[in-house]
């Protein structure tokens, strides 16, 4: 099974692209309601991208922030908040849960310090895929510090994704 969360309308259409050219296994894809973000009110037809292939944003090299899904845009402006630091933030777009990128992961741990990953998910999502991973990969045993941005595990009331992240903490 493959299973993507587009950070932005552009993705959302190219893994669209990317589905409708699978057909051996099951594909899906979770994109939150909410307004435009990437495309500018136009219309994209997509292009099919490589399934288990993140990328890399912009690179720095004190701490990473993965994103998957729409908190790919929150790790952008975290970015930009400790730019003005004096931290310099590798951002990196992993696309895909499963299969998960993990010459990405293994990038990111070698490059970086410290690895957090951002998500809208909670327990038993896009970290604690990462988590088993770097658990069997041996990553754990080295220098990186890992950390997830999950959801808390419990019910959120239905409201805007921006309120429901306000209520979430």
């Amino acid at each position: 099974m493959i299973v993507m969360a587009p950070s932005n309308e552009v993705e959302l259409a190219n893994m669209v692209a990317t589905a409708a050219y699978i057909d051996d296994r099951p594909v899906c894809f979770r994109y939150p309601r909410g307004a435009l973000v990437g495309m500018e009110h136009s219309i994209c037809s997509g292009n099919p991208i490589e399934i288990g292939k993140g990328k890399i944003l912009t690179e720095g090299k004190d701490v990473a922030l993965l994103g998957y899904g729409s908190m790919v845009r929150n790790c952008l402006k975290a970015r930009s908040l400790l730019s003005k630091l004096g931290i310099e933030v590798t951002v990196a777009d992993a696309r895909f849960c499963k299969p998960l990128d993990i010459n990405l992961l293994r990038q990111l741990c070698r490059n970086h310090s410290f690895l957090i990953t951002v998500e809208e998910g909670s327990i038993g999502g896009f970290g604690s895929h990462v988590a088993q991973f770097f658990a069997l990969d041996g990553q754990l045993d080295g220098s990186i510090k890992w950390r997830p941005i999950v959801l808390p595990d419990n019910y959120i009331e239905h409201a805007s994704p921006n309120e429901q992240l306000a209520i979430a903490g």
